[in-house]
């Protein structure tokens, strides 16, 4: 991994596209300490310029028990960074990140930092790709977290007042942090299309480390990632829901043909449900998510989001 200079950066505190890596902390709506860490276009692709945004960044969001600093993360980050600056993170519950995991529904805020991390620094162009748990969060982010912060497509806003700001204003605040969270093209790989999946023997066992207590326990030690005790309240809107609300942003699907967590079943429903909004990869001899996605798959990924 390239090196990284140490220190909590505030994600306001950095204006300008900068070509030094960078290792942050960043906080959530919820309060939650998010490790992050930047990295340039390794291909200089953008100029640096005082307080002028320039070029694109790519944020991914790496599949459950992942880390920004795990192998396949970093090689990710590698072959994007050949076309655009990249920003890796830790979900809550693993890697350094604070909080616990809750599989999927509060990952949206720690995503949500990231991006509006990115475009603090400069970046007028914002691509999020998400890997398995990764790609579920990558279609929620996308359908809650719009440019035009369209009220059908935003979560419910509190109406109680605010301890910064009052009522409407608090509305306002949160609305427009929302917005400017929004990304601008997505790609999802190896994602379910629905929740509670058990269909496959390595799902079967992802729900018993979720569910039970000596599975988190194995989570904790084993795959050094802290999952939350509690069941989803309310449930979290679906992948498959979620997609017909992501347009008019570019959605690319990926999914390998060898994935022995979710089958085909699950990519061709999301592509159905984006309608002519998404654009779907069937990769042949592909296993799952980032552990599985070799470099000419995220060659073109990255050609992909560069293209858009």
């Amino acid at each position: 991994m390239c090196s990284v200079s140490e220190g909590r950066i505030p994600s306001s505190s950095v204006r300008l596209i900068t070509r030094a890596p960078l290792r942050t902390t960043l906080r959530t709506d919820d309060g939650t300490r998010i490790e992050a860490v930047f990295e340039p276009c390794t291909a200089g692709a953008y100029p640096l310029s005082d307080g002028a945004g320039a070029g694109t960044a790519i944020v991914v969001a790496h599949g459950f028990t992942g880390a920004a600093d795990r192998p396949a993360v970093r090689r990710a980050a590698r072959v994007f960074a050949q076309r655009a600056a990249v920003i890796t993170f830790s979900f809550r519950g693993h890697g350094r990140s604070g909080g616990v995991s809750t599989v999927g529904d509060r990952e949206v805020q720690d995503l949500a930092a990231a991006v509006a991390w990115a475009r603090s620094l400069g970046h007028e162009r914002v691509v999020t790709v998400g890997f398995s748990m990764g790609g579920s969060v990558v279609l929620r982010h996308a359908a809650l977290y719009t440019a035009q912060s369209a009220p059908a497509r935003t979560a419910p806003l509190p109406v109680g007042p605010d301890p910064a700001l009052g009522g409407i204003a608090a509305r306002k605040g949160r609305t427009e942090a929302r917005t400017a969270a929004h990304t601008d093209a997505v790609v999802s790989v190896s994602a379910p299309a629905r929740w509670y999946y058990r269909g496959t023997a390595p799902m079967r066992r992802l729900h018993w480390v979720v569910t039970r207590p000596a599975g988190r326990l194995v989570g904790r030690y084993g795959f050094v990632t802290r999952i939350d005790r509690g069941d989803w309240d309310p449930v979290p809107l679906s992948p498959v829901a979620a997609v017909p609300l992501i347009a008019p942003a570019p959605l690319l699907i990926v999914h390998g043909d060898q994935d022995a967590y979710f089958p085909l079943d699950h990519p061709r429903m999301l592509a159905e449900a984006a309608g002519s909004g998404a654009e779907l990869w069937i990769e042949r001899g592909m296993g799952h998510a980032e552990n599985a996605a070799d470099d000419d798959v995220l060659t073109r990924i990255a050609a992909w989001t560069a293209a858009r």
